[in-house]
């Protein structure tokens, strides 16, 4: 899901709102003090669903393979 997280710059508040294309980033507003001046937030991200509850994880290795089938 694209959903990103922003800061009030007027009063604070940080928040996240679901944005399906870039154009709409310009039209969020504070859900507190309902101003546009806000800035976007570099969000971290994590994957789930492995049963051990570590999480997902990713296959260090490159799905192209030089076992010799494709010279």
């Amino acid at each position: 899901m694209p959903i990103h997280e922003f800061k009030c710059k007027k009063c604070g508040k940080i928040f996240e709102s679901l944005l399906l294309n870039k154009s709409e980033k310009e039209k969020v507003v504070c859900p507190s003090c309902g101003t546009a001046q806000v800035e976007p937030l570099i969000s971290t991200f994590s994957l789930s669903g492995s049963s051990s509850g570590k999480g997902a994880s990713l296959p260090l290795s490159s799905s192209c393979s030089t076992s010799g089938r494709f010279s």
